[in-house]
């Protein structure tokens, strides 16, 4: 699902018919047009010549035009608090962002768009180095990535460092509801105010990276945390989607627990960048260091993802604080080596499209869903699949062809 030639039989079909798309938006997106004002997202679209002039791609953003009073208003605080390090500024521009709500999604964007520039002003004149360190976290269930993640952020806090935690919890599948249970599990660094946790829903999505996870991101650099640390979901091969938007992948496994190499796939560990064996203390310090010596064996059979870096496999307490310090040392290793080669910032500008894509999939197959000779032919044909009447590629066919009949 990272490019177009991963979207799928559905998705590549659905982009030949997308010039046919009316813009009065049906979808989850963008619900119907703005009453008496043009369709919001060709403010930021160059001029109509583009098609014609394609010396012009890089013509100015232009800002939106029809915003109210209180929509400037309330835009101009959220941006004046986020900029200014306002932990409150910075929950409830998150929460805007996460909104299923037409107008308020167009207002997110515009939020985003200026925090977008003041970043990258702030990369300018950082040597056009980034200004944060992105880490993406993840592992099985029990492996004690909140435990983790906590005593890490105390000591990076206690060194100066600004963090913020997107810690992503499981949604029921039958209520939709939450636990969110993350502050409750790192208690001490809920308190820090150097620290900046922000649980939020699953919401059904796979690997338990949400579509608004990295534009939050964007939100926490430009509020001034210069680490941002995304743990995932635990359940299964599907959390690494999490490393198409940090610079740093970090697998988390527990010692002890069966195993380890069938357990944990080779999908997921040759994403990692760094293995870290938890729980390395008390009767768990032989299990671990074992487990430590079979992952290295292991990562020397895969294929390097990088010209710059190894992974290595390290072991760490989080009851102890064994080994901690050594982990964020690994860490800051690599992110020096990544800067130095510039792979990171290449990395960074992969990722964007790559989020591109996967939004315009998403878009793409709301619209199809929503589609009202799709919505009158897809009850009948469901019924005929479940039957073994027709079959479902023949199903998707008849679909794809009532889409684009209009």
């Amino acid at each position: 699902m990272t490019h177009l030639c991963k979207m799928g039989r559905v998705g590549v079909s659905l982009l030949r018919h997308i010039s046919s798309f009316p813009f009065t938006w049906t979808c989850c997106f963008h619900r119907g047009p703005l009453a008496g004002s043009r369709p919001w997202y060709r403010n930021f679209l160059p001029s109509s010549n583009y098609q014609h002039r394609r010396t012009e791609s890089t013509a100015p953003i232009q800002p939106i035009d029809d915003l109210s009073g209180p929509e400037q208003r309330l835009l101009n605080r959220l941006y004046e608090g986020l900029v200014g390090g306002q932990r409150a500024s910075l929950a409830e521009s998150i929460t805007l962002v996460e909104t299923q709500h037409p107008r308020k999604k167009e207002l997110a964007q515009v939020l985003l768009q200026r925090v977008l520039a003041y970043r990258r002003e702030q990369e300018s004149r950082n040597g056009e180095k980034p200004v944060a360190f992105r880490v993406g976290l993840s592992g099985p269930p029990g492996a004690g990535k909140s435990s983790f993640i906590e005593v890490v952020g105390k000591m990076l806090t206690g060194r100066g460092h600004k963090v913020s935690v997107l810690a992503v919890d499981p949604s029921s599948c039958t209520t939709g509801g939450s636990l969110m249970g993350d502050k409750t599990r790192m208690t001490e660094l809920s308190r820090d105010m150097n620290a900046f946790i922000r649980p939020s829903p699953t919401s059904g999505t796979l690997g338990g990276v949400t579509r608004t996870t990295n534009e939050a991101i964007v939100l926490c650099e430009g509020a001034g945390y210069d680490i941002v640390l995304v743990e995932t979901v635990g359940v299964g091969q599907s959390e690494f989607a999490v490393a198409d938007m940090v610079d740093m992948f970090v697998l988390l496994i527990p010692p002890a627990g069966g195993d380890e190499l069938q357990g944990i796939k080779r999908g997921i560990i040759e994403r990692a960048d760094l293995v870290v064996v938890t729980k390395s203390d008390g009767d768990l310090v032989v299990p671990a260091r074992r487990i430590q010596t079979e992952y290295t064996s292991a990562l020397k059979l895969l294929r390097r993802q990088s010209k710059s870096w190894n992974p290595k496999v390290v072991r760490a307490s989080s009851l102890s604080s064994e080994g901690i310090p050594e982990v964020w040392a690994k860490m800051e290793s690599y992110r020096d080596a990544m800067l130095s080669s510039g792979e990171l910032q290449a990395r960074r500008r992969a990722q964007q499209k790559i989020w591109m894509w996967s939004l315009i999939q998403e878009n793409v197959l709301c619209h199809f869903q929503n589609h009202p000779n799709v919505r009158e032919a897809l009850p009948h044909l469901e019924e005929r699949v479940r039957k073994g009447a027709i079959s479902p590629g023949l199903a998707a066919d008849l679909l794809l062809k009532a889409f684009s009949s209009s």
